[in-house]
């Protein structure tokens, strides 16, 4: 194995092994704030649970205290408890304490005889009895005969959350079942056959049951706040009241209050952190309901949230390390966006709770952790970036210089081989031969070279930006049949005609001298390019707000593979390197420039082996 390969596998194990050390640290840490936080915004956003129907609330409310004028007193107690019974109420639950009960002695012994006569009725008390505990649910007198039974409600004070919010409820302590499993049970098939057995309770009977101090608690599947319409407590009292106590019968009923005189009588819940966001009452049929439809939350284990965690962790350093910033933070988002989506429509779909707090927190350190190490690293590379680019830009002024003095210190000594070629042939004695032929061929060379070194002069000026434009309001055929007049002698000396189409046009401004340079270059390729006794034809026409000039040729085209690139600085096809034909690859990147200095374009269109139409357009404006 190269040490490339090693290096980079230790590269990944580092990571990993960062990635998990900071799931270890987080994983120490509960953040039952954060997480409950998070749980309550999925339980807002789920699907609340359709009720059970086996549930009945009344409650002493405002319309009770102003038609009867006071609070309802003993008497009342006992008549609407009587009529419940009468009714066929499968249990009727009290979330009011007798003894607050008002009346005189004898209404209050009343309603003790007949709440105690009931074994349908309970009072719920918030005390949880200790195992082996005798009579220490025991009302006072004269309600001691009275069934009292076990129903706390748990409240995330100073363990949990902290936040003063009810999400859980006590199934059990030390063993000895409370008020709602006891009631509840009776209403679901499966729990029932349960607790008909010999072991009594049964902790696994339940759904997402978890220990805390000797008790069994589990999550509340909550339904928001209004969903179990309560009955006013006194239009049940109203002797033309006792059609409507037909509702009741086979009902779990639930009498408490709800006047706001106290904040006793309310809980906060995820729904809402509202002092008064829900009643016992409510609350205490969510608990119910809870256990009728045995579908509490479960927490996801210990072992899974570890895993998210680190999984996350690993995939923030990851992004973080090699993804553009732009781009990491879209992932992030993505990551944070869908990984709720998930745990929301794990809580919906499977009432599994997966924890949200340790993975969110994972994102932030491991991210706020390795951008600092991702800037160092960004800012080394963009020194050594700096340092090699400033180095080739040295570089580049001295190739360009270099190329610049040798191109202007050449074209003097080639200018006088031209000259004194010229001389040599209008001498008036005659030269023989193989002479001419040596002053034709010296005169092609030194034009060939002098071709070279101006396209190396213009490419460098280019290069340095000291190309400037010089405008003159000029017509384009007249500078067409410049070039074409100034390239005759070479058409005709390979038998090429060069024809034209010259379309009347209107004067545009433009560089002259660059666009002689650009059209001179067109056409003198056609004509190298193009066997003996062909033609070359030469248009201009004004079009759509553009003035466009086409040179074509009967040459051996260009293959279809090297069009995109026939423009490129020093690029030649195939077919011109295979040919005699001598170029620089500079005169076509040159043209294609220079016509876009002037907000122009240039293409060509072209099929091997059949010639080639090169085509400039110039803006008339």
């Amino acid at each position: 194995m190269t040490a490339s390969r090693w290096r980079k596998i230790l590269v990944h194990l580092s990571r990993l092994a960062f990635a998990f050390a900071i799931t270890a640290i987080l994983t120490q840490f509960p953040f039952d704030y954060i997480e409950s936080f998070l749980y309550d915004a999925r339980v807002r956003l789920r699907p609340p649970p359709a009720p059970s129907g086996f549930i009945e609330t009344i409650v002493i409310d405002a319309a009770t205290i102003q038609n009867l004028g006071r609070v309802p007193n003993a008497n009342d107690f006992r008549v609407l408890i009587e009529r419940l019974h009468e009714a066929g109420a499968h249990s009727i639950v009290s979330l009011v304490n007798p003894n607050e009960a008002v009346g005189s002695l004898d209404e209050v012994r009343s309603l003790a005889k007949t709440a105690a006569s009931l074994t349908n009725f309970y009072v719920a008390v918030d005390d949880v009895p200790l195992s082996g505990e005798k009579n220490a649910l025991q009302l006072s007198p004269p309600f001691e005969n009275v069934r009292a039974a076990s129903a706390p409600v748990p409240v995330d004070r100073n363990i949990f959350a902290r936040d003063d919010v009810s999400r859980r409820m006590m199934l059990a302590y030390q063993g000895l079942p409370t008020l709602h499993p006891i009631i509840a049970g009776e209403f679901n098939p499966d729990l029932k056959s349960k607790f008909q057995t010999a072991e009594g309770y049964q902790r696994d009977a339940f759904r997402g049951v978890f220990e805390y101090l000797q008790s069994d608690q589990l999550y509340i599947q909550f339904a928001p706040t209004g969903t179990y319409v309560p009955s006013s407590y006194s239009s049940l009292l109203a002797e033309e009241s006792r059609e409507s106590l037909k509702k009741f019968k086979g009902k779990i009923v639930i009498v408490g209050r709800d006047i706001q005189t106290t904040s006793k009588d309310y809980v906060r819940t995820p729904y809402s952190r509202d002092i008064v966001a829900m009643t016992i009452v409510e609350l205490s049929a969510n608990m119910f309901d809870t256990v009728i439809r045995n579908d509490a939350t479960t927490r996801a284990p210990r072992w899974v949230n570890i895993l998210i965690t680190g999984l996350i962790s690993y995939l923030t350093v990851i992004v973080v390390l090699t993804l553009t910033p732009t781009t990491g933070l879209l992932t992030l988002g993505s990551t944070i966006f869908g990984y709720f989506v998930v745990a929301l429509l794990t809580l919906w779909i499977g009432q599994t709770w997966i924890d949200m707090a340790h993975p969110f927190l994972a994102i932030f350190i491991c991210y706020y952790f390795f951008i600092p190490y991702r800037l160092i690293l960004e800012n080394r590379r963009s020194w050594e970036y700096y340092q090699k680019n400033k180095l080739l830009t040295q570089v580049e002024e001295l190739k360009t210089n270099f190329l610049s003095m040798m191109s202007h210190d050449l074209k003097t000594p080639i200018a006088r081989i031209q000259g004194m070629a010229d001389v040599v042939k209008s001498d008036p004695n005659p030269l023989s031969p193989r002479q001419k032929e040596a002053v034709d061929t010296l005169r092609r060379s030194s034009d060939e070279l002098l071709e070279f070194i101006t396209g190396v002069l213009n490419l460098g000026r280019i290069e340095s930006k000291a190309i400037q434009l010089h405008f003159h309001s000029k017509d384009v055929n007249s500078v067409v049949r410049d070039v074409v007049a100034k390239l005759d002698y070479l058409a005709r000396s390979k038998q090429i005609e060069i024809r034209t189409e010259l379309e009347t046009l209107f004067s545009i401004r433009f560089d002259v001298d660059l666009m002689k340079q650009v059209l001179s270059n067109l056409v003198e390729n056609a004509i190298k390019y193009s066997p003996e006794n062909s033609s070359i034809l030469v248009t201009t026409e004004e079009r759509d707000g553009w003035i466009v000039v086409q040179v074509a040729d009967q040459g051996p085209g260009i293959p279809e593979d090297e069009l995109p690139r026939i423009f490129m600085k020093f690029y030649r096809s195939r077919n011109a390197k295979g040919s005699a034909i001598k170029g620089s690859g500079l005169g076509l990147y040159l043209a294609k420039y220079f016509v876009e200095l002037h907000k122009g374009r240039i293409s060509v269109d072209s099929t091997e082996g059949q010639g080639s139409t090169f085509t400039v357009e110039l803006p008339t404006i």
